[in-house]
C-alpha cells in the first residue's frame, strides 16, 4: 500500500520539478529579453511559476491515481502497463509543448496557446515559416526533454505494485487514502482552495512581461486556452445599453460628409497593395546610411501620407479582414477562421461591386490558408488569383512565388483591367517579407530587413509601371501593411511600436500631396475610402471615417489578450489577463474606450 502512495507522491514531485526546469531553459534561450532582470526576479520566475507547474503535475497524475485505485479492487499488472503508456503519451505532449513554446515565442511574444491549432489545418503553409535550423533545434529539444521525462518517470513507475488479493478492511483503508489523494490532486489542478482557480495570470509578478511569460507553464497555457474555447462573453465589461452608448460616442458622426476631399472624382480605378509585415519600424530603418525601403520613402512625398496609422492586430488574416471589412481584430481568435460568420461581414469589395466595379484579389501564395479564399469570395470578390492559378518559370519559396514575378503579373493584370473600360478594384497581397525571409537578393545582412528591401522594390516597380500608363490619371493606389513586425528585436508584443504601419494613397486621382497627422486604425480605411467615393458605409459599424467632422482621433489595436488605445497625448495599453494597464500614464477614459470596442467586437461576432 505504502509503495503505491509513494509512487504517486514521487511522480507528482518529478513532474513538478521537470516543469520548473523549463523556466531556466527559457530564460537562457531569451536572455536578451531579461538581461536587466535582477537575481530575485529570475528566481521569481521559478517560484511564481510553481503553482501552474503543480497544476500540470496534478493533471499528469490524475490517471495514474485512478489506475492505482482500480488496482486495489481489480488486481492486475495491466494497471502498471497503462501507467507506463500514459507516461509516454503525456510526456510527449509536454515535451512538444515545451519545444514549440521555445521556438514560437520569438515570433509570437506570448505563451503557447490554442491559436496554433488555426494553422495546423494547413500544415504546409504553417511550416513555411519554420526554417530547417529551427525545426532541427526544436525537435532535439523535444526529444531530449521527452527522454529525460520518460526515464525519470519510468523509474518511479517501477515502485508501483498492483495489490494482491487482500481483505476488505485493507482495501477500504487503501481506497480512502487514495480518494484523499485524489482530492488533493484536484486541489492542485484547481490551483488551491481560494476562489481564484488556476489561470495564466496567477503567475504574473513582474513589470517585465517576458519574465511573466517565462513563468507560465506552456502546456497549461495551451490546455486552458482550448478548454475555455472562444468564449464570446469573456469581455463583457458593461451592461449592453451602457456599452452601446459608449460605442456611439466613440464612433462619432457615422455617415457624415468628410471635411476633406482627397479625390478628383468619385469613381477612380482602385489598386490596393497589402504589404506583408511592412511595419513602420522596418521601412523607416536606415542601415549604414541606406534606407531599407527607398522606394516607399520617395513615394511618401507624392501622395497622401497617413503618419499615425495603427495596425489592428499582429496576424495577416486579422489584418486583411480589418482592412477590407473595417472590423476590429480580436485578442485570442480570428473571425476569418469561422467562415459562416466572416462571410456576413461587410467588405469594401462588396460595396464597390454594387456600384459597378470589377473586384480581384492577387496573391502568390495559398489563399486557402486560414480560410481566406472563402472570406474573399463571400464578401464581394469576383476573381481570385493565387498560387494554384499561376505558372511561372521561377522557383517558389515556402510560401509561394516571390514578389518580383507576381508584381510583373500584377502589372499586366491591371493593364488588362484598365482596357476593359469598367472601373476596377484590384488587390495585391505581397508575401516575400515573411519568415523565413528567403528572397533572391542580398542587399542587407539582416535577412528580415533584406526581405523588406526586396518587397519595397517590387511595390515601387508596380507603382512606377502604373505612373507610365494611360490609366494613371484615373487611378487611386493605396499601400497599407497587414501588420507590423517585431522590430527593433526584443520589442514587446504589446508595444505601440509593434503596431505602427504605413498607409499611403497615390495616383492621378489624388488632388494633391498632403500629410494626415490624425491618429487612426487600420480598420478605419474602409469607412474613409467609401466616404471619399460618396458611398454608404453605415454597415461598417466599427470603421471610423478619419475625416468625419469632430471624429475622435485615436488608433486601436489588440494583442494576445490585451488592447491598446493610442492618441497624440499618449498610449494606454491594457492586459486583459491581469486586468491591469501596463503603460505609463494610462488614461481611464481610454481604458473605457478599449473595453467598449472589445466588447462590441464580440457582440457583433455573436450576432453574425
Amino acid at each position: 500500500m505504502w509503495r503505491n502512495l509513494l509512487f504517486i507522491l514521487l511522480l507528482f514531485g518529478a513532474v513538478t520539478v521537470l516543469s520548473a526546469l523549463q523556466k531556466p531553459v527559457f530564460l537562457l534561450w531569451y536572455a536578451e529579453l531579461v538581461a536587466d532582470a535582477e537575481v530575485a526576479e529570475l528566481w521569481g520566475v521559478i517560484s511564481h511559476g510553481l503553482s501552474l507547474d503543480m497544476t500540470m503535475a496534478g493533471y499528469f497524475c490524475a490517471l495514474p491515481l485512478l489506475f492505482v485505485l482500480l488496482s486495489v479492487w481489480a488486481p492486475h499488472r495491466i494497471w502498471k502497463s497503462l501507467c507506463r503508456w500514459w507516461i509516454y503519451l503525456a510526456s510527449a505532449f509536454v515535451a512538444v509543448s515545451f519545444a514549440l513554446n521555445l521556438g514560437l515565442y520569438e515570433y509570437w511574444r506570448f505563451p503557447l496557446d490554442g491559436s496554433i491549432l488555426q494553422y495546423l489545418a494547413t500544415p504546409k503553409e504553417a511550416m513555411a515559416s519554420v526554417t530547417l535550423q529551427m525545426f532541427v533545434v526544436q525537435s532535439v529539444v523535444a526529444v531530449v526533454y521527452f527522454a529525460v521525462m520518460v526515464l525519470m518517470c519510468s523509474k518511479i513507475v517501477d515502485i508501483f505494485e498492483p495489490e494482491k488479493r487482500t481483505k476488505w478492511g485493507r482495501k477500504l483503508i487503501q481506497s480512502l487514502l487514495l480518494i484523499l489523494f485524489l482530492g488533493l490532486d484536484f486541489l492542485a489542478i484547481r490551483g488551491g482552495v481560494t476562489t481564484a482557480v488556476a489561470n495564466v495570470s496567477k503567475v504574473y509578478f513582474s513589470e517585465n512581461i517576458a519574465l511573466n511569460h517565462a513563468a507560465v507553464n506552456p502546456t497549461f497555457s495551451f490546455i486552458s486556452s482550448i478548454s475555455s474555447g472562444d468564449d464570446l462573453n469573456r469581455y463583457d465589461y458593461f451592461d449592453a445599453e451602457i456599452c452601446a452608448d459608449n460605442f456611439a460616442q466613440i464612433m462619432g458622426q457615422s455617415g457624415a460628409e468628410p471635411t476633406v476631399q482627397l479625390l478628383k472624382n468619385q469613381r477612380p480605378n482602385i489598386v490596393l497593395i497589402i504589404a506583408e509585415s511592412f511595419g513602420r519600424s522596418t521601412i523607416d530603418e536606415v542601415v549604414g546610411g541606406r534606407n531599407v525601403a527607398p522606394g516607399f520613402q520617395r513615394l511618401k512625398g507624392e501622395g497622401v501620407w497617413f503618419e499615425n496609422v495603427i495596425a489592428s492586430s499582429f496576424r495577416t488574416d486579422r489584418g486583411v479582414l480589418a482592412t477590407l471589412s473595417g472590423f476590429c481584430s480580436q485578442p485570442t481568435m480570428s473571425v476569418m477562421k469561422y467562415p459562416q460568420k466572416a462571410s456576413r461581414l461587410p467588405s469594401v469589395a462588396g460595396a464597390l461591386r454594387s456600384v459597378g466595379y470589377s473586384t480581384s484579389y492577387i496573391h502568390g501564395g495559398d489563399l486557402n490558408f486560414t480560410d481566406m479564399a472563402g472570406y474573399l469570395y463571400a464578401t464581394g470578390f469576383d476573381k481570385l488569383v493565387a498560387l494554384k492559378d499561376l505558372s511561372f518559370d521561377a522557383p517558389t519559396s515556402k510560401w509561394g512565388y516571390a514578389d518580383d514575378v507576381v508584381s510583373d503579373y500584377f502589372i499586366d493584370f491591371i493593364e488588362q483591367k484598365g482596357a476593359e473600360g469598367r472601373p476596377y478594384f484590384a488587390v495585391w497581397q505581397t508575401l516575400s517579407s515573411h519568415e523565413p525571409f528567403d528572397v533572391p537578393i542580398a542587399e542587407f545582412e539582416d535577412k528580415m530587413l533584406n526581405s523588406m528591401h526586396f518587397a519595397d522594390s517590387c511595390i515601387a516597380k508596380v507603382i512606377g509601371a502604373l505612373q507610365q500608363s494611360a490609366q494613371w490619371d484615373n487611378t487611386l493606389v493605396i499601400v497599407v501593411a497587414d501588420h507590423a513586425y517585431l522590430y527593433p528585436y526584443g520589442i514587446a508584443a504589446s508595444a505601440v511600436g509593434r503596431h505602427r504601419i504605413p498607409m499611403l494613397w497615390l495616383g492621378g486621382a489624388i488632388k494633391e500631396p498632403t500629410v494626415v497627422d490624425a491618429y487612426c486604425s487600420q480598420s478605419d480605411l474602409a469607412a474613409t475610402l467609401l466616404s471619399q467615393l460618396g458611398l454608404d458605409y453605415s454597415r461598417f459599424t466599427m470603421s471610423r471615417n478619419i475625416f468625419a467632422p469632430a471624429a475622435e482621433q485615436f488608433g486601436y489595436y489588440t494583442f494576445n489578450n490585451g488592447f491598446g488605445v493610442v492618441k497624440s497625448s499618449g498610449a494606454t495599453i491594457y492586459d486583459c489577463t491581469t486586468e491591469q494597464t501596463i503603460s505609463d500614464n494610462p488614461s481611464a477614459e481610454d481604458v473605457t474606450t478599449g473595453k467598449t470596442l472589445l466588447q462590441t467586437t464580440y457582440s457583433i461576432i455573436k450576432e453574425l
